[in-house]
């Protein structure tokens, strides 16, 4: 797969990388300690020990998943029925049977709305929660960019029980075939980035990957860490050749990383492919500590193109062959995939203190037509930011909560608008920090954490 220039392989370090990349940690920021709440602080405020972010890379229709309109015209509802949930305000799509039996569990806003209607400029506001320069574009990543949401929770309240306070699972992310910006450190440096773990169904590649070479036993590791800080007293404050040390000697890291370790059935139930193991690696990431991770549930937005049989190919972006990419190879690994999860978190004791939020980078079109520029020789339905929705569960969300109403077709919101910055600031309120947290750069210069302001709707 094409990889950003910048970007290493999955905890692949360089010798350069060992001397000096990244940015000082000695930057400052302002932010409260963890733990710590502001006098009169919101439901929800600092509940969430973890978020999970489950990014349905290319765009999920909310007419066929979360928002269907039973009574539209046929062009505009599609082929799909819904069925009832226990919310008698919820119907979904009838292929989610599994997600519509907990809907008890969670809540929908239906009302995420922007105007930006290109993956990779709209992968970037997802994940950054900042709008890209240039709208509806496909840029690629660049040293400049806005830190990814990950990123800047490291910056701003690294992990104390774990050597990593974010983790991008199945990445990185293909818009369509080329890595999408959004994902790393920006401005903050290589020191910041997310730790990126690939396909993990080859748990065999994981593990071994972090095992010290035969000849080179841990007493050894730590004499060349301490005759790198003499020869380079600068080592021991970068935040990147710190994270390379900790890397392989930390055996909770390889621990965390050994699917192996879980029941066969219930790897079963997560499915044995690419998004399923990605969802259990989520879990064992919180179980040990992380605080922010990030499963790309499809590494690709469409990878159907090129790989029409491989199901791990395909991405939302379903521009055409909707109902049948759906019905087939979309719908099925995720209702599955995710009951599953929340399940497990629910079963563990860790969904109160874990906020999940399934989303993308936007939907898609109300109205179900046939594009001639795109593979395919059945109706699909465009891009469309105006108005989608996302899921959310867990950390003080109140479960059936409904935020936000579309209009008849699911293309405007009737109530609510709910922009990207606003969800970012939600999910920053459940970690403990506040909306006008602030960071700096390496040249001093202020940031706010977030540009949004939380959905208080959500917590009761």
């Amino acid at each position: 797969m094409p990889r950003a220039p910048h970007s290493p392989g999955p905890f692949t370090l360089s010798r350069r990388d060992w001397l000096r990349i990244g940015v000082p940690a000695a930057l400052g920021f302002s932010a409260p300690p963890a733990g710590a709440k502001p006098a009169g602080a919101a439901a929800g405020f600092g509940r969430a020990k973890s978020v999970v972010v489950v990014f349905t890379s290319g765009g999920q229709s909310q007419l066929d998943t979360w928002d269907p309109k039973p009574h539209a015209p046929e062009e505009v509802r599609g082929t799909f029925r819904s069925i009832q949930t226990a919310n008698p305000e919820l119907r979904v799509c009838e292929h989610l049977p599994r997600m519509a039996a907990l809907a008890d569990r969670y809540a929908i806003v239906r009302s995420m709305t922007h105007d930006d209607l290109d993956h990779g400029s709209a992968c970037y506001l997802a994940l950054t929660g900042q709008f890209y320069p240039r709208k509806s574009s496909n840029p690629p990543p660049r040293p400049t960019d806005f830190p990814a949401l990950g990123a800047v929770v490291k910056r701003l309240r690294p992990a104390v029980a774990f050597p990593h306070t974010a983790v991008h699972v199945n990445g990185p992310l293909l818009a369509p075939i080329e890595v999408a910006p959004g994902q790393y450190g920006g401005f903050l440096g290589r020191g910041y980035e997310p730790a990126e773990l690939g396909n993990v169904t080859d748990t065999d590649r994981l593990v071994e990957s972090l095992n010290l070479p035969a000849d080179v036993p841990a007493e050894r590791l730590q004499a060349r860490h301490d005759l790198l800080a003499r020869l380079d007293p600068g080592t021991r404050a970068d935040p990147l050749a710190r994270k390379a040390f900790e890397l392989v000697n930390a055996p909770q890291v390889r621990a965390a990383l050994d699917l192996d370790r879980e029941p066969e059935k219930l790897r079963d139930r997560y499915g044995r492919h690419r998004s399923g193991q990605a969802c259990l690696m989520a879990r064992r990431l919180v179980e040990a500590g992380v605080p922010w991770v990030t499963v790309f549930f499809n590494h690709g937005i469409r990878g159907q193109d090129d790989h029409p049989d491989d199901t791990d190919a395909y991405g939302w972006d379903t521009h055409n062959d909707i109902f049948d990419s759906l019905r087939t190879h979309l719908l099925p690994r995720f209702d599955a995939s995710v009951s599953t999860f929340l399940e497990d978190l629910r079963t563990r004791g860790l969904l109160d203190t874990t906020l999940v939020v399934v989303m993308g980078e936007f939907g898609r079109a109300p109205r179900v037509a046939l594009e001639k520029n795109f593979a395919g020789s059945s109706p699909g339905r465009k891009h469309w930011g105006a108005c989608y929705s996302v899921l959310l569960a867990g950390a003080g969300v109140t479960p059936g909560a409904l935020v936000g109403k579309s209009d008849r077709i699911a293309a405007y919101p009737q109530s609510d608008p709910t922009a990207p910055g606003d969800l970012a600031a939600t999910m920053f309120h459940a970690l403990g920090v506040p909306p006008d947290a602030h960071y700096t750069d390496a040249n001093d210069r202020p940031y706010r954490a977030v540009t949004g302001q939380p959905i208080s709707r959500l917590f009761g």
